[in-house]
């Protein structure tokens, strides 16, 4: 029985080099530049931002609602309002900057 589970072991080892090289992991990434990475990065940021900015508009939109006249509430809620117009604003800013920055380098 000893010499089935040293034969078994053994032939289990000298298999392992044929499965480890049927793993095919892909194409080699290439290297990316820096304006590729850049809009890679833009790209994954912009929806996250427009849900953002969307959820404040609706929030602000919200707190109008319930203001019920008050003036307190009313202050609040076009705060709120002016400043996620604010924040969109930067936003479109920071979103168009790799652009404005590629077409005045020439990249």
């Amino acid at each position: 029985m000893n010499k089935k589970l040293i034969a078994s072991s053994i032939l289990t080892l000298l298999s392992l080099p044929a499965v480890i090289l049927a793993f095919n992991p892909g194409p080699i990434p290439t290297q990316r530049t820096f304006s590729e990475v850049i809009d890679g990065i833009v790209a994954v940021l912009w929806p996250i931002a427009a849900a953002i900015a969307a959820i404040i508009f609706f929030f602000a939109a919200f707190q109008f609602l319930t203001s019920q006249g008050d003036p307190e509430k009313v202050n609040t809620a076009r705060q709120t309002l002016i400043w996620s117009a604010v924040g969109v604003i930067v936003a479109v800013i920071a979103i168009s900057l790799p652009v404005i920055i590629r077409t005045l380098s020439g990249l």
